[in-house]
């Protein structure tokens, strides 16, 4: 007999010019639904404030690098939400670990490390760092314990996470603001000094579209390997291009964005020049962008090129199976909220190092946006269901409509909760229609 398992199947007729497309290309729809939402989101913004503010501020290279820097966090959080959420459990936790790992850090590099180690030592930001993402991962695998192997529901141990953490940051430092953080530390945060330049931008760029590149190739030298059906060749050339199209885009957007005069009168006085007529150095990629873009990638390789990845779907199909197939889903729960936690920590790194200090309101309410944003990126409150880019986007949809608002006038945060609420609740429904359709 002829197995025809991977035979490419015939288009019928009932099939159109997009259906085509999709079949050939392999692109998700829901992924086009959430970028063009997106695209519509900044154009409509922009759109507005043009024609009826008089300044259509938001298509430009500072606010979209400003975008960039704010998506980061939460697109970090979003990344192990998605996890969290596949396997049928639900983190409310994520805001008070960054608020509580951004506290400490804060105490270890003001007041703790310079009087070990001296004011400005070299190692105080890598001692911070580490021991952020530790404690973080900490938080994440005694709540994960107790979720696993205690049977208490996930909602009800992140729930009294969110309060308990949340009071141990104000007790840490007992309500105060610890600032300024170390300055190297800092510039994980992002800022002009923050960013890697046009030329390393550049670096970034060639390496990026070499990377698209040898997945399309990898991809397709894989599927003839195993025997399964080929995409058409003009299909490869378009996501090759689509790829490194994007790439190229966004390195141009962000090396359009010049440093601001001020900086530019410190830099060249710290040189003794005065400043030249004509001087333009750009900002290029912020570090936190290139922490988003790495971590990213490494989620995506965790969730569809590993063992854990796979475990983790089977989890969110069916928990009872899954344990009967093998899988220690206690253990694997604990592993997802240790991730979790971690990487809420690497965020409470970020956003301590862009405020240069520590507060008491930071982190405060990211739990809402981070499961928002990964709901609004396909991922299934059912379970089984969700992808590590389509979190990511949903962070960039829901820090944009944050930021458009506030660029058009309605900066009172009131508008903006309601904004999201509604966003969210859209999000959810057609993820149930869509589940519908599929069935």
């Amino acid at each position: 007999m002829t197995d025809t398992t991977h035979q490419p199947q015939a288009p019928g007729k009932e099939d159109g010019l997009i259906g085509r497309f999709l079949r050939a290309t392999e692109l998700d729809p829901r992924l086009i639904g959430m970028v063009g939402a997106l695209f519509l989101i900044w154009i409509g913004f922009h759109a507005y404030g043009a024609l009826f503010l008089g300044d259509g501020s938001f298509l430009t290279p500072r606010n979209l690098w400003n975008l960039s820097v704010q998506t980061a966090s939460i697109g970090i959080m979003a990344t192990g939400m998605v996890l969290v959420i596949i396997t049928r459990n639900i983190d409310l936790s994520v805001g008070s670990i960054l608020g509580v790992t951004g506290m400490y850090m804060g105490l270890l590099q003001v007041e703790w490390l310079p009087q070990l180690l001296g004011l400005g030592h070299p190692a105080i930001w890598v001692i911070t760092v580490i021991f952020g993402l530790l404690l973080g991962a900490l938080i994440g695998a005694i709540q994960g314990g107790m979720i696993a192997y205690l049977s208490i529901p996930s909602f009800i141990v992140t729930l009294g996470g969110l309060l308990i953490w949340r009071g141990v940051a104000f007790l840490a430092a007992d309500g105060r603001t610890i600032s300024p953080v170390d300055p190297t530390f800092a510039l994980i945060g992002g800022g002009p000094y923050g960013a890697i330049g046009a030329t390393g931008s550049w670096i970034v760029c060639a390496l990026g579209c070499a990377g698209v590149i040898w997945l399309v190739m990898n991809g397709r030298k894989n599927r003839r390997l195993h025997g399964f059906a080929l995409r058409p060749a003009w299909a490869e050339w378009f996501m090759g291009l689509l790829g490194c199209g994007f790439i190229i885009g966004a390195t141009l957007v962000v090396n359009a964005y010049p440093w601001p005069k001020g900086i530019l009168q410190q830099y060249y006085q710290s040189l003794g020049q005065e400043v030249p007529e004509d001087a333009f150095i750009a900002h290029g990629f912020a570090y936190p962008v290139l922490i988003l873009a790495v971590v990213g990638i490494l989620m995506t390789i965790l969730m569809t090129r590993t063992r854990f990845g796979r475990y983790v779907f089977a989890i969110g199909g069916n928990p009872e199976a899954a344990a009967l197939s093998g899988i220690n889903t206690r253990a694997m729960t604990v592993k997802i909220f240790t991730l979790m936690g971690g990487l809420a920590g690497l965020a409470g790194v970020i956003a301590s190092a862009r405020l240069n200090s520590a507060t008491n309101a930071l982190g405060d309410l990211d739990e809402l946006y981070v499961i928002a944003a990964a709901v609004v990126g396909g991922t299934s409150l059912a379970g089984g269901v969700g992808t590590i880019y389509g979190a990511i986007i949903g962070a960039l949809v829901l820090v944009s409509l944050q930021t458009g608002m506030v660029l058009i006038g309605f900066g009172d945060g009131s508008y903006r909760k309601i904004v999201i609420g509604a966003a969210l609740v859209i999000a959810v429904w057609l993820d149930i229609v869509y589940r519908k359709r599929i069935k």
